[in-house]
């Protein structure tokens, strides 16, 4: 998977908690032990939603940046922030039964992984109810042939935190997985 390593960061654990702050779309995450190794906001007032994401010194490592203006369903391309090289494709195919992300390969564009959100239900009683946004969000990570490699799962709080499990990350690039989540929140407006 040395393709789409990013310069500047390297997420060796198969635990990550992804915190959002208080005030606005904000986030960090944190590896197992609790030390800062990725730290992402929304630009606001951009005509094309932008994530810079920074390491735990605040570095530069990479940005995602919307394919379109206000992407609510479509491509966020992650690009290595030393190299300027795009490296993946978040794919965002929303629907009101199912929230399905494709992390790609920003040249061929061949699905990497997919992020899928688990149970019709809950992600109809997350977009209708009137405090819908209050269920946390549940997703599961699987590799192209469909085999289980993670979870990310939404604690409930008043901030949101997500616990991210990678449990079989031989086929597919963490990095993005782990951004994905904080950029899932942010674009959902969770």
């Amino acid at each position: 998977m040395s393709s789409y390593d990013i310069s500047g960061i390297e997420l060796t654990g198969d635990r990550y908690t992804v915190i959002q702050s208080l005030i606005r779309n904000k986030y960090r995450a944190e590896d197992a032990d609790g030390n800062v190794v990725l730290r992402g906001k929304q630009k606001m007032f951009k005509l094309k939603e932008e994530f810079p994401f920074t390491d735990g010194d605040g570095r530069d490592v990479f940005t995602v940046k919307a394919g379109g203006i206000i992407d609510v369903a479509g491509d966020y391309v992650l690009s290595d922030a030393q190299t300027g090289e795009d490296l993946v494709i978040l794919d965002n195919d929303y629907s009101i039964f199912q929230d399905t992300w494709t992390v790609r390969d920003a040249d061929d564009e061949r699905a990497l992984a997919k992020i899928d959100s688990r149970g019709a239900l809950t992600t109809i009683a997350r977009n209708v109810l009137p405090f819908g946004y209050l269920i946390p969000h549940k997703y599961e990570i699987t590799d192209t042939d469909g085999d289980h490699v993670g979870t990310i799962e939404g604690k409930f709080s008043l901030r949101d935190i997500y616990e991210i499990t990678i449990d079989d990350a031989s086929d597919v690039p963490k990095e993005p997985v782990v951004a994905a989540a904080m950029v899932i929140d942010a674009i959902q407006g969770n």
